[in-house]
């Protein structure tokens, strides 16, 4: 006690003459409202009831009853795109983000990741005294970034947001998703559980994050950012879901649309007058007669929408569970809620659609209608990866033309709701304002009532794209506040002005320059069925010039004259995701596009140390899943090699393992015309060889690679069911993969002929 002898009384005196001093913390404006956007991924202006369709969405419905339909509502005609625009404000290749992030060519709007010089909606808010909150996809990272030694100043929690679950890809296995992230680490999962379902995770994390904010810190506001895995691609539902509608869709296409088009007139989120558009007529973008198919392509492509329908039931089912637990908090009344799509309906199944998804997005390889047919009855489950035929895409955007990625209306006028219970006097009512998606962040600035910010750390923000349409939630004859847009999504060009717009159908390996145009009044031709072109030539003009001048303005060029070559133009860093790699057992699994590299065009071998003996058996490597990968494996002593070839299971037997084996290798040849042979050698002794195997390509294989397990989604279904993700019992070291020549008619001579391809039509 003698060290304090002077002291008595000391912190009595300092805290009765000294004025308490804290540290400022950011406070939201009393009664600040919460806020949940919820976006869904490519869905169709029509495809939800309160916008005509036939698909069962009764909680959606029931807030647009009590809220407002927003009918001119416009995005991107792309979904990172839209993204960067949603959260930023500004137009998305000024944001960097002109197309999905699965590119990096070394131009400014083709970043690929968000510009410093803009803040995200969960960076204003945070700052403005906001728990925020994500779940589901984010897809605003650059694939290159997204391993788990990548610099992560990208991905959610850096870019304002306090809490994260789920994928930064640009989609995920419904059922067996392949790596969910939960703030800035993996989730590591073995085998999810039986009937385990994204759309369910997501919303349980939702609801989990909300209730403890408000249990941490009752006065708080929260930001949702709610973002779904639906109804991208591959399509899958449980298989109740799916059952409700499975004789829904035998009518067809045509008769689906047509009765879409009058409930759409009924409701009047189409005015009258409004004529629905020919059936898609395009070239390359062609929609049969239904009654022009044979019986077994009604059979499958009707399947393939009741998939599609279940999966988007299920996304209401989850919203009904989302509000509920808002109400139950007490804070639905004053949560400001909107609904909205991040592009139209997606045509990537293409003219047959497709049971396997990264086969079709391989464009070097065809369609395989028998095997198709043949995964019929798999259609929804963990076994197959779907996506519609363009048909019912066509639907999804009834009455419009065209779909995702196209710069005509199919492509980016979506479905809108938008709630404020403690608000809005006008339930049920329609607004037919043209508005952007750049338009909802300030829109939620002057609703919150804070400004929005103009630097953000030290660095100087762009000014808006956006502007506020808060007066519209109050008057329905608000005028629009957002006069003029420009569009541009992979060569597709458009330019609203004032109700006219001009737009183009780009073709790949054709010249912009002799690109026609068309010219449309959308006020009275909101469906674009009547070009105008030639009858005003001069307000087409007007529209060009401003398109270009917007272009040079918002960082557009150079423009993607199709060839593909912004896929493979890649910076000289990410060589070292090329190099070799040992990869020990144990490690959780290699996230996928590190696993892609290192085998990607090109040859490689897998060299697996192990001491095997008999009775040990299990996975020794994987790489892949049910979309597309591979698998060596030991089996009742049998050493085997098999190869998921978008869907379709090869495998090469080796014979048995011998006791005391030390080391097994996959000597693996890219022999070209995307064929691949393997060479399987036991301690040097070439025990098995095989081929030809099809190379992975595009985005399969979809999941990285295991060592010692095949976890999540199995490349093997039948091993799968026989012996589940099947850990290797014996004593595996690791595994080292090295990458080697790359295929003769693939890699850089590729990209090379691609520039001189893209010289002929700029």
């Amino acid at each position: 006690m003698d060290a304090y002898a002077g002291f008595e009384g000391t912190v009595g005196r300092v805290f009765a003459t000294s004025e308490p001093w804290w540290p400022p913390r950011p406070t939201a404006p009393e009664g600040a409202p919460n806020v949940v956007v919820m976006l869904v991924d490519d869905l169709g202006f029509s495809d939800v009831g309160c916008f005509g369709s036939e698909i069962e969405t009764p909680n959606l419905d029931r807030i647009a009853a009590e809220g407002l339909r927003f009918t001119d509502f416009h995005v991107t005609p792309m979904c990172s795109p839209t993204r960067a625009a949603l959260l930023t404000g500004v137009n998305p290749h000024a944001a960097g983000m002109a197309t999905v992030c699965h590119s990096d060519p070394g131009f400014p709007g083709y970043a690929m990741e968000l510009a410093e010089d803009t803040a995200t909606m969960a960076e204003v808010l945070r700052d403005a005294g906001y728990s925020t909150l994500m779940v589901g996809k984010w897809h605003l990272t650059k694939d290159s970034q997204q391993h788990d030694g990548a610099d992560r100043s990208s991905w959610p929690c850096q870019r304002g947001f306090d809490r994260f679950y789920g994928f930064l890809d640009g989609f995920t296995n419904a059922h067996h998703p392949h790596r969910l992230v939960e703030d800035n680490h993996t989730v590591e999962v073995d085998r999810y559980a039986d009937g385990y379902y994204v759309t369910d995770d997501l919303t349980d994390r939702a609801v989990a994050m909300v209730r403890t904010a408000k249990a941490s810190n009752p006065t708080k506001p929260f930001f949702l950012y709610f973002s779904h895995a639906a109804m991208h691609a591959p399509l899958q539902a449980k298989a109740d879901d799916i059952a409700r509608y499975a004789d829904r869709y035998q009518a067809g296409w045509d008769a689906i649309r047509d009765a879409r088009y009058r409930r759409q007139l009924e409701l009047g989120v189409i005015e009258p007058g409004t004529e629905l558009a020919p059936r898609n007529h395009e070239p390359d973008n062609e929609v049969p007669a239904w009654d022009e198919l044979t019986a077994d392509e009604q059979r499958l492509f009707a399947g393939y929408m009741a998939v599609y329908a279940g999966m988007l039931d299920n996304v209401d089912q989850n919203l009904g569970r989302l509000r509920t637990a808002l109400e139950d908090l007490g804070e639905w009344e004053n949560t400001v809620f909107v609904f909205l799509a991040d592009n139209g309906a997606s045509r990537e199944g293409e003219a047959q659609g497709t049971s396997a998804y990264f086969r079709t997005l391989n464009m070097l390889i065809g369609e395989d209608l028998e095997q198709d047919l043949g995964n019929l009855e798999l259609l929804g489950g963990p076994r197959t990866l779907p996506h519609y035929p363009r048909g019912w895409a066509m639907v999804g955007n009834t009455p419009f033309r065209l779909y995702k990625i196209n710069a005509h209306q199919g492509g980016h006028r979506v479905a809108t709701v938008v709630s404020w219970p403690a608000r809005l006097r006008d339930p049920g009512g329609l607004r037919r304002q043209y508005q952007h998606v750049t338009d909802l962040l300030p829109t939620l600035c002057e609703l919150i009532g804070i400004d929005p910010p103009t630097a953000r750390n030290g660095i100087a923000l762009q000014p808006p794209a956006g502007a506020s349409f808060a007066a519209a939630l109050e008057d329905p004859d608000a005028p629009s506040t957002h006069p003029e847009q420009y569009i541009e999504c992979v060569g597709h060009r458009g330019f609203y002005r004032d109700g006219w717009e001009a737009v183009t159908v780009h073709r790949a390996h054709t010249a912009f320059s002799t690109e026609p145009w068309e010219l449309f009044d959308v006020r009275r031709d909101p469906s674009q069925v009547h070009d105008l072109a030639a009858r005003h030539p001069e307000k087409l003009a007007e529209l060009q010039t401003a398109w270009e001048q917007a272009a040079w303005a918002n960082q557009v060029f150079p423009l993607d004259e199709g060839t593909g070559l912004k896929y493979v133009l890649r910076p000289p860093t990410e060589e070292q995701l090329r190099s070799p790699v040992r990869i020990a057992a144990g490690t959780p699994t290699l996230e996928r596009y590190r696993s892609q590299q290192l085998i990607n065009l090109r040859s490689y071998r897998i060299d697996i140390d192990l001491e095997h003996h008999t009775g040990d058996e299990g996975v020794l490597v994987a790489h892949g899943d049910q979309g597309g990968g591979y698998v060596c494996y030991v089996e009742d002593g049998e050493l085997v090699y098999a190869h998921n070839g978008y869907g379709h299971l090869q495998e090469l037997r080796c014979g048995p393992l011998a006791d005391g084996a030390r080391a097994v290798s996959l000597d693996v040849a890219s022999v070209g015309q995307q064929r691949l042979q393997v060479e399987v050698r036991v301690d040097a002794t070439t025990v098995a060889e095989g081929g030809p195997f099809p190379l992975l390509m595009a985005m399969a294989p979809f999941e990285g690679i295991d060592v010692g397990i095949d976890r999540r989604s199995p490349v093997s279904w039948p091993l799968y069911e026989r012996r589940g993700c099947f850990p290797y019992t014996g004593r595996l070291r690791a595994v080292t993969y090295t990458p080697g020549d790359w295929a003769p008619d693939l890699g850089p001579q590729f990209a090379e002929l691609l520039v001189e391809l893209g010289r002929a039509y700029e």
